[in-house]
């Protein structure tokens, strides 16, 4: 019954390390860097993207 918990642990490892290492090279290796620099400009894009100027400025009075 030992033997079994020990090789039961020992799978649970590998394939948390296999998650790891997946989510690893998903993050570095399969996204393009236009990807992260587009991402790291999102703190400074406005709220209102893809709405006209006019339509932004009303948005702000009526929300009060």
């Amino acid at each position: 019954m030992t033997e079994f918990f020990t090789d039961a642990r020992s799978m649970i490892t590998l394939v948390s390390f296999i998650t790891f290492v997946g989510i690893i090279w998903w993050t570095y290796v399969s996204h393009k860097p236009a990807d992260f620099t587009q991402a790291e400009m999102l703190p400074f894009a406005d709220g209102d993207v893809g709405q006209p100027a006019a339509a932004a400025s009303e948005a702000e009075v009526r929300h009060g």
